[in-house]
């Protein structure tokens, strides 16, 4: 039995200062179009976020400076050509002017069945079973993607009665 499958990522960075610093200001002036450029890109499934339309106000890592971002995307190539295209870029090309850097990844990718939605808990796993065992089917990175599974255990059949 082969199963959908749609691709899982949380990424996390810590702030170099409070959202309402001058420092901050050049990210959190494009959080709201960087949001609704990944809400009506290609692939584009769920992503976390509160009733103020993003997740900057989530502590979900004991640290209201760690801003995460957690969404679902259809597969690793639209995940990819929303990541490193256009407005996205660059951003990324000014996350040290906004963010320090992580001792420990501060990205992670994993597969989940489509129709379901990642937890906290299971970002938080993803960005640990990355940091003890590096790239494998239960969290793995751009440079080292893992292929998504071939098939989902269900329920076994009853047997047919004679």
């Amino acid at each position: 039995m082969s199963a959908h499958f749609h691709l899982a990522q949380v990424n996390i960075a810590r702030a170099r200062g409070s959202l309402d610093s001058d420092i901050m200001r050049g990210f959190v002036e494009q959080l709201d179009a960087i949001n609704a450029l990944a809400d009506r890109s290609p692939g584009f499934v769920w992503r976390l976020q509160t009733d103020d339309g993003d997740a900057t106000s989530i502590d979900a890592f004991g640290d209201p400076r760690i801003i995460v971002n957690m969404s679902v995307w259809e597969s690793l190539s639209t995940l990819k050509d929303y990541v490193y295209a256009g407005d996205h870029l660059k951003l990324l090309q000014n996350k040290k002017s906004w963010f320090e850097k992580m001792a420990a990844p501060s990205l992670a990718l994993w597969w989940i069945p489509a129709g379901t939605l990642p937890t906290i808990d299971d970002a938080r796993r993803a960005l640990a079973a990355l940091q003890e065992g590096g790239s494998t089917a239960a969290a793995f990175t751009f440079a080292r993607p893992c292929p998504p599974p071939e098939s989902v255990p269900g329920p076994t059949p009853s047997p047919q009665s004679a």
